[in-house]
């Protein structure tokens, strides 16, 4: 007779290796499908976790609790699949280090719509599920808002829904399939170690989608897309703004550069006479001409073009920012030009944000803001003209020939397109709170 105790050891081994064999049998099953995923569906372990909540991932380890395991594998194997699946994405798209000071209910709901909007539009046998009729209407609500579903639009409509709790409840139910409580790890080292490991992946994974054909397949459209999106560079727009910014010398004492033991040596040995006397000019960073071009057709919002003059005011309005006389123009333009009004001095900076208006609301044609500010440069208007900004959504019609000056379009996430932006053109992607003003 065996050993109670051993026997339970035994029975705990078996689980362990039935536990590997369903996720082993998940990862070959997807890897058929999914040829794009090869290595990182290969990039996560297994680890029995008797203690835990179903099934979960913190980037490196599938945690699954083994009992859960078993039971939505007797459900529909298509169910773990699905499972193995939907968490290599959250990994891929930086779910687990994106919450920020985002609410963690409504940011764990945002990623798992998210991820599974993307299960959805599969239609493979291995993960292929039908849909039911409430999962189609939040889809169906969210795409009036959202060309491309990504956690960072969905929180901040889900948001915007202000949810009663039984509404939240069921949505939280009906898209729940992994524990997210492995996501938030205090350690940076092991955060940066995962971004870092999930983003090479990630840019692997859009190569192997362009190169191979996957891009045709229309089941896999949304998730290019969506890969995309991730991909592409972000900024810190206010440091961005400060690459715009000119060294220059001014007349300015420097105490930087002033050793004062020498300057009160001199005087103790000659009386009068500092052997050292600070610099009288100092370099400085500051924005010389400036343009800023707001795109006023219909489809730009007005409150976060107030909100992008006001992050752009604030740093334009920074001490070290100005030259002694500035020269700022803010031009409107759709289709043609709008306004321009000329800003020299803090002042009419803040009286201009007092009193600001949109005007025009037509379509949208880039070329005649370039012919302007062309127009302006011939005519001596600008000393040196370091750059101009247009803030815009990208559907419009763009010059060709390369300006002499320093060109960048700046997009909101999620509300852009930027197909036909030219090469010569700097692209600065925004996220929406990235202009909140606090």
């Amino acid at each position: 007779m065996i050993d109670p105790v051993r026997q339970r050891q035994l029975d705990e081994l078996a689980e362990v290796e039935l536990g590997h064999e369903i996720l082993s049998n998940a990862r070959n099953e997807l890897y058929l499908s999914f040829r794009y995923l090869d290595v990182a569906l290969s990039s996560l372990e297994f680890s029995a976790d008797r203690a835990g909540r179903g099934v979960g991932t913190d980037g490196f380890v599938i945690y699954y609790q083994p009992e859960h395991l078993f039971s939505i594998y007797k459900r529909n194997r298509v169910l773990v699949n699905r499972a193995y699946l939907h968490m290599l994405f959250h990994c891929l798209f930086c779910h687990l280090n994106g919450k920020g000071k985002r609410e963690k209910e409504y940011w764990d709901l945002a990623c798992d719509i998210t991820i599974e909007s993307i299960l959805d539009g599969f239609y493979v046998k291995p993960v292929y599920r039908h849909q039911t009729p409430y999962r189609r209407e939040v889809y169906g609500r969210l795409a009036e808002k959202q060309k491309v579903f990504t956690a960072e639009g969905i929180y901040k409509e889900l948001q915007d829904m202000k949810l009663a709790r039984e509404q939240y409840e069921r949505m939280a139910a009906e898209f729940y399939v992994d524990s997210h409580d492995r996501w938030e790890d205090e350690n940076p080292g092991f955060q940066m170690e995962r971004q870092n490991k999930w983003q090479n992946l990630r840019e692997k994974m859009q190569t192997e989608m362009e190169s191979f054909g996957e891009k045709n397949e229309e089941s896999s459209k949304n998730l290019l897309e969506q890969v995309r999106v991730e991909n592409r560079e972000r900024y810190d727009y206010k440091q961005f703004l400060r690459k715009f910014a000119v060294l220059r010398e001014e007349a300015e004492i420097d105490p930087d550069s002033f050793d004062p033991v020498f300057y009160t040596y001199g005087l103790s040995l000659y009386q009068n006479m500092p052997l050292i006397e600070p610099l009288e000019t100092k370099e400085v960073y500051r924005i010389e001409d400036f343009v800023i071009v707001i795109d006023t057709s219909m489809s730009v919002s007005g409150d976060l073009v107030r909100n992008f003059l006001q992050e752009t005011y604030g740093v334009l309005g920074e001490s070290e920012s100005y030259f002694r006389k500035i020269n700022i123009h803010i031009i409107q333009c759709d289709e043609e030009i709008r306004s321009d009004v000329t800003i020299t001095t803090r002042e009419e900076m803040e009286d201009y944000m007092e009193h600001f208006t949109l005007s025009g609301f037509g379509g949208t044609d880039f070329r005649p803001a370039f012919e302007y500010v062309n127009g302006l440069l011939s005519k001596g208007v600008f000393q040196k003209l370091r750059g101009l900004l247009y803030f815009t959504d990208g559907k419009g019609i763009y010059p060709v020939k390369m300006p002499p000056y320093d060109t960048a379009f700046v997009f909101i996430e999620d509300q852009y397109e930027d197909i036909s932006v030219p090469g010569w053109a700097i692209k600065v992607i925004l996220k929406s709170e990235d202009l909140e003003v606090t």
